[in-house]
């Protein structure tokens, strides 16, 4: 979890997934966020930004992520604090990560891979 939503931390965000997958080619879907489009931010040789068209969140597959963690583990749920919120803010995608047969299902869409290929 970050303390911001910035180019700062989202060039945090960029390196730790690229360090955490060395061995992957990684293509990460943005939206418009100011964070996503600052000229500072530089990428792992690893990794590659796909800037998706305005107003399309049903494209982007971190949306569909967000869904299932919501479903799965805030889904009636009430937290004694923001302390306990913030635990499971950062637990939930942990237990996430580890299932990528799951993530991979949720995520791997044609259009990503052909959107891809088209701009190699």
């Amino acid at each position: 979890m970050l303390p911001h939503v910035n180019a700062e931390c989202m060039q945090v965000f960029l390196n730790e997934v690229a360090q955490r997958y060395p061995n992957d080619n990684i293509v990460r879907p943005l939206d418009g966020a100011g964070s996503h489009k600052s000229n500072a931010l530089v990428l792992p040789e690893n990794l590659k930004l796909h800037v998706l068209p305005p107003y399309s969140p049903e494209l982007n597959p971190v949306e569909h992520l967000w869904d299932e963690l919501r479903e799965k583990h805030f889904h009636n749920r009430v937290f004694d604090s923001i302390d306990a919120l913030e635990n499971q803010l950062v637990d939930a995608p942990r237990v996430m990560e580890q299932d990528t047969e799951r993530v991979a299902s949720i995520t791997r869409w044609p259009w990503i891979i052909n959107s891809i290929s088209n701009a190699n």
